[in-house]
């Protein structure tokens, strides 16, 4: 199997090239995360992750903050692990609400949230697994509005994952948000890119 690679410094443009090339790739990586997005329930999103995604996310910020090459170091340690390594998907979830006062109690009813996403092909569950960077349930039961998830895929889930037509649902089955989505055969496709050869 062929692992995924991760991003180095080389696969990173000087800030004055990105700068002229800015515009462009913001919208070429739009396109790329349109069907990479898939909204579960009323509040929740998850954003998959990839090589691109994570490249453009680590020029992102050193173009924004501009630290150059003594930041890149530790854009690199946090957006690699996001990488997904050839026999998983990851994703970013954000809880999405706009009014503070409802953000604040719907949050504090998810702690754990991270630990009850799944995502099923047919008739095989894949458990996500939170990224362990930090802790993103607070003491108190209150979960993160953004969540960082591995789904680790064995042979068999990617080869029925690479099924064309093939029923996947994305979701989550904590008490306070248990909702699910259908992967739209889009988004399949472009995810099973993400599986190495």
């Amino acid at each position: 199997m062929t692992i995924a690679r991760k991003i180095t410094a080389e696969d990173i443009l000087p800030r004055d090239a990105y700068a002229a090339m800015r515009a462009s790739r913001r919208k070429e990586m739009a396109a790329l995360k349109r069907n990479r997005r898939v909204a579960i329930g009323p509040d929740a999103t998850a954003y998959f992750e990839s090589f691109e995604t994570m490249r453009h996310q680590v020029q992102e910020m050193l173009h924004i903050e501009g630290g150059g090459a003594e930041q890149l170091p530790d854009e690199l340690e946090a957006y690699n692990p996001l990488v997904p390594d050839g026999r998983e998907l990851v994703c970013t979830v954000m809880f999405e609400i706009d009014d503070p006062v409802r953000r604040k109690a719907f949050l504090a009813k998810l702690g754990g949230v991270e630990e009850t996403m799944f995502i099923r092909v047919g008739d095989i569950e894949i458990t996500g697994q939170a990224e362990e960077d930090v802790d993103r349930t607070s003491a108190s039961g209150k979960a993160s509005s953004v969540q960082f998830i591995h789904f680790p895929f064995t042979d068999a889930a990617v080869a029925a994952f690479r099924k064309p037509g093939a029923e996947i649902l994305l979701g989550f089955k904590h008490p306070a948000y248990g909702h699910m989505a259908r992967l739209t055969e889009e988004v399949r496709t472009a995810l099973a890119g993400d599986f190495a050869a």
